[in-house]
């Protein structure tokens, strides 16, 4: 069974987390949760994240798959998390798939992955995306190598398309 992991923080945008958990669900991944601490988290509008795993404690090792869902103020938090930062990186320089929206490619910014690469995100970040060396780019979906990403949640079958079409499926 593949094995994927949805890294998120308070005040996340809802249909960013919630369409890819049960996406995946039906795709025949095991899906984690990961926020800070263990503690229920909850999106913008109430949508209710119930973690299965502490962000310190991930392994590269154990995922195929990171999603970094958007929503402002929950990426902000997580891309100063140490641990997530090293547990991206990772996943990135083991050639596994990182896919994030909206603001969630901040994260991916802080991790120190995205020079060089095409990236997507919503247009409030496209001068973080470009100052960190990326290529913005203003489409729906964007897949560069094992990065995948989208700028906004009317686009989630876009985005969830792309990353799980990486997996054959």
């Amino acid at each position: 069974m593949r094995r994927s992991v949805i890294i998120t923080g308070p005040n996340f945008q809802d249909e960013e987390f919630i369409y890819p958990f049960y996406r995946l669900q039906e795709s025949g991944f095991h899906v984690d949760v990961a926020v800070k601490g263990k503690e229920s988290v909850k999106g913008k509008y109430g949508v209710p994240a119930k973690p299965n795993v502490d962000v310190t404690e991930l392994k590269e090792s154990d995922y195929d798959l990171v999603v970094l869902p958007g929503g402002h103020e929950a990426p902000d938090r997580v891309r100063q998390i140490k641990e997530v930062l090293d547990f991206v990186r990772a996943m990135h320089h083991k050639n596994k798939i990182v896919s994030a929206i909206c603001h969630g490619p901040w994260i991916m910014i802080s991790a120190k992955i995205v020079k060089g690469k095409n990236v997507s995100g919503y247009i409030g970040i496209k001068d973080d995306i470009e100052n960190a060396g990326a290529v913005y780019v203003d489409a729906p979906v964007v897949v560069d190598g094992n990065i995948i990403t989208s700028p906004h949640y009317k686009y989630n079958g876009d985005w969830m398309r792309e990353t799980l079409r990486k997996f054959n499926l």
